[in-house]
């Protein structure tokens, strides 16, 4: 593929992504029920303060927080699952390979049965969640580590040992949890209508100045996507390197789930569709994975909405895994001999 029809396959994908993006905004805002829907004029001029006091509510207190949450939690699970891809030198990575959704989930649970004093109630799940999530990565790269040098096989099987132990002591507490079951079980699905603007503006820019960061690292991953002596030949210092990437998924997959649950596959599907479109060149792929993922988590969402009305709406972590693990399955059969299948 020659460099001036990449870059207009690229405009075009983007193209498509921010007008589909666009349309999945409009659609959830406009959201009041499987029978009723606000008009795009409605929508603007609530959006503008010149609504009805009903379409204000609804549309600027309950639907707009949803859609910004959405981008961005979509958008930071997405280039995390890149990096992860990357680091790991395997279309089969995600942002949660190393148990980091085990260990947010093991926080929420622990927040929703006891009373911890000195901490809000209010951020109480959220906060500890993102503690132990961060507090996973540190065990499993403590683990890892022998002699200084950590290498990817050892970060995979202790993060596989790990997220086992996390799941099974969240298995636990949902047994014991009593009346309180229905909320673990129920935040680790992913759910957006809970978040609230004063939880976005702690995760929009969390997530932001990471995913900004990891993007200027584009250039290192891939050199470590040629494997770690080739990246060394080409002057990347590999420990450093890895760790900071590692730090920088972590706090992003910490900031996403720790306000909307888990939802799975984003950071799993978005990348290897972009990577089969466009290539492996991480500095095209990870802006990218931003914008598909949050479009993706937008068009799940709406699906949410519309799938079984009569029972509310869905969890958005059980759409992306109807959606992505489908999609995911045709994609490694189609190009199994790619991620090494034989």
């Amino acid at each position: 593929m020659g460099k001036l029809e990449k870059n207009q396959k690229i405009a075009i994908i983007v193209g498509l992504l921010i007008a589909l993006t666009l349309i999945c905004v409009y659609l959830n805002l406009s959201w009041v029920s499987e029978s009723k829907s606000f008009t795009f004029n409605e929508v603007l001029s609530a959006l503008l303060g010149n609504g009805s006091w009903s379409s204000e509510i609804i549309i600027r207190e309950i639907n707009a927080p949803r859609v910004v949450i959405g981008i961005f939690v979509g958008a930071g699970l997405a280039i995390a699952g890149c990096a992860m891809q990357a680091v790991f030198r395997n279309p089969l990575a995600s942002p949660y390979i190393l148990g980091l959704s085990s260990g947010a989930s093991l926080g929420a649970a622990i927040s929703m049965l006891f009373t911890i004093p000195l901490i809000p109630s209010g951020i109480l799940t959220p906060f500890l969640a993102f503690i132990t999530c961060f507090a996973t990565m540190a065990l499993v790269y403590s683990m890892s580590r022998v002699n200084g040098a950590v290498r990817t096989e050892s970060l995979i099987l202790a993060g596989v040992a790990v997220s086992s132990l996390l799941s099974a002591l969240v298995s636990f507490l949902t047994f014991i949890a009593g009346d309180k079951l229905e909320g673990i079980v129920f935040w680790s699905m992913g759910n957006l209508g809970s978040a609230s603007w004063n939880e976005i503006a702690f995760a929009a820019p969390v997530i932001m100045v990471c995913s900004v960061i990891l993007i200027t690292q584009a250039k290192s991953l891939n050199a470590l996507m040629l494997g770690d002596a080739h990246a060394m030949d080409l002057g990347v210092d590999v420990r450093r390197v890895r760790l900071l990437i590692l730090l920088l998924s972590t706090v992003i997959v910490a900031a996403a789930v720790s306000f909307v649950g888990v939802i799975g596959f984003i950071g799993l599907v978005i990348p290897h569709i972009l990577r089969i479109l466009i290539g492996p060149d991480n500095r095209y792929i990870m802006p990218l994975s931003m914008v598909a993922g949050g479009c993706f988590v937008l068009i799940c969402d709406y699906i949410s909405h519309i799938v079984a009305p009569y029972y509310g709406t869905l969890p958005i972590g059980v759409t992306t895994a109807l959606i992505g693990a489908p999609v995911f399955i045709y994609l490694l059969i189609r190009r199994k001999k790619q991620v090494g299948w034989n």
